[in-house]
C-alpha cells in the first residue's frame, strides 16, 4: 500500500534551518507530483510547496519563497524540503502528499496520499 513517511522535524531557533524528508513507498514516485503542506494549531492545512514528477518545475507559497527549497530524488523515492531563515510563524505540522498525474496543485484535496506529519517548532 501507499506509505509516505516524513522525518527531520524538530525545535529550532528563529533564523535557523531544518531539512525535512519524505520517504515514499507503494507509489509510482517518479511519475507522481509531490507537495508539502502544513497545519498550525487552530488553522486549516495550507499549501507550502510542490514539485512536478521530474523536479523540473516547482511552486511555493509567497510566505516561504526564497527561504524554502523543495527537491526530490527519484532514485531514492524521497522528497525534501530545505527550510532556511525559519520564523516563528513557520511553526506547524508539516505533511508530504502525493498526486498522480505528474503535475502539482496547490489544493490539498487534489492529493490522495498523505504522510503522518512531522512537527516543526520555531522559537523566537
Amino acid at each position: 500500500q501507499v506509505q509516505l513517511v516524513e522525518s527531520g522535524g524538530g525545535l529550532v531557533q528563529a533564523g535557523g534551518s531544518l531539512r525535512l524528508s519524505c520517504a515514499a513507498s507503494g507509489v509510482t514516485f517518479s511519475s507522481d507530483a509531490m507537495g508539502w503542506f502544513r497545519q498550525a494549531p487552530g488553522k486549516e492545512r495550507e499549501f507550502v510547496a510542490a514539485i512536478n514528477w521530474s523536479g523540473g518545475s516547482t511552486d511555493y507559497t509567497a510566505s516561504v519563497k526564497g527561504r524554502f527549497t523543495i527537491s526530490r530524488d527519484n532514485a531514492k523515492n524521497t522528497l525534501y524540503l530545505q527550510m532556511n531563515s525559519l520564523k516563528a510563524e513557520d511553526t506547524a505540522v508539516y505533511y508530504c502528499a502525493a498526486r498522480r498525474g505528474g503535475y502539482y496543485s496547490r489544493g490539498p484535496n487534489e492529493y490522495p496520499y498523505w504522510g503522518q506529519g512531522t512537527q516543526v517548532t520555531v522559537s523566537s
